[in-house]
């Protein structure tokens, strides 16, 4: 079993596990699979209705129900199993390891992403933008966003989100959790657009790995993309087997909303380096204490920078879920 965040917003909201030839409910991972198959969770043919959008209500926390099954969220109804809802529990009746971890100490968050455009078709890997992490994803059924303050409002037809996740490495195979949802920004009292996203990189504290300090030069600023790792194509990290890359300060992704990901939050971003001391400076005022540097108009990487060498052992697929 697995998770998956749900509203009915969310495109293959009402995928069973008889609606493909495998099992490809919202809630299974992703790991190993062509573009057309982990992509918005391969659900693009099952959108939502039209009028079905998720609200992100600019400067305030959206909440979100994520869950290993339909039938313990609030849309139970629509679920095969019927209600069978515990509290505040993602997946009732279980032990953690059905939503892989250990415990509370093994979480390693998750994350959010917009792209400002409303026709499905046109959305690339790299127009996602990162705007919150939840650090402690996914302990809970009701997990909640911060959303920055200043983010824009959406286009004619709304905006598109995704919700992604990797669970840590001490807790099931290589695995990527990824799921799609029509959404729409209220509330917006800025027109100032998002940065062009840029390639995370591993930069923080890597005990494991023999770095105990974090390489503050060495990290990516301003707005990131969202992880793609383990597929069989389109990827964006390389890390090995046994180092995931997270939604952590590991990769620069503070606990919160992600306030310095607009195109004027830096005057200038020098080149990250492993070597580096050099950070940038944030030039518009952070809207909280749990935000994030961002903004550079530097264009996006396409694969991993040629100086950052991959962690972990070469990549094998050993998924076990």
């Amino acid at each position: 079993m697995a998770i998956a965040i749900w509203h009915p917003s969310m495109y293959g909201f009402n995928v069973t596990d008889q609606t493909f030839p495998y099992d490809n409910r919202p809630v299974a991972p992703l790991t190993n699979y062509t573009f057309d198959q982990w992509w918005f969770h391969g659900h693009l043919d099952y959108p939502p209705h039209p009028g079905d959008f998720f609200e992100l209500p600019a400067g305030q926390v959206a909440t979100t129900e994520i869950a290993c099954n339909k039938g313990a969220t609030t849309w139970f109804n629509s679920s095969e199993g019927g209600d069978i809802r515990q509290g505040d529990s993602p997946c009732p009746n279980s032990p953690t390891s059905e939503y892989h971890t250990t415990g509370f100490d093994d979480l390693k968050g998750c994350a959010l992403a917009i792209a400002y455009e409303s026709d499905v078709t046109k959305i690339k890997p790299e127009d996602f933008t990162v705007f919150s992490v939840n650090q402690t994803c996914v302990w809970t059924r009701f997990t909640d966003f911060a959303v920055p303050e200043r983010m824009p409002p959406c286009p004619e037809g709304g905006c598109h989100c995704a919700w992604f996740w990797i669970h840590s490495a001490d807790s099931g195979g290589e695995q990527n959790y990824m799921n799609g949802f029509k959404c729409n920004i209220t509330g917006s009292t800025s027109s100032v657009p998002l940065a062009k996203p840029q390639v995370p990189r591993r930069c923080g504290a890597d005990p494991d790995f023999g770095k105990p300090d974090a390489s503050p030069g060495n990290c990516t600023y301003g707005a990131k993309q969202p992880l793609y790792w383990f597929q069989a194509e389109r990827n964006n990290m390389f890390e090995g087997t046994y180092a995931p890359p997270f939604y952590l300060d590991l990769y620069n992704f503070k606990d919160g909303a992600q306030n310095d990901i607009f195109v004027d939050s830096y005057a200038e971003i020098p080149p990250p380096s492993p070597n580096s001391t050099v950070i940038p400076t944030l030039q518009q005022p952070q809207a909280t204490s749990s935000s994030t540097p961002a903004t550079t108009s530097v264009p996006a990487p396409t694969s991993q920078p040629t100086d950052q060498v991959p962690f972990g052992a070469p990549p094998s697929h050993c998924s076990s879920w």
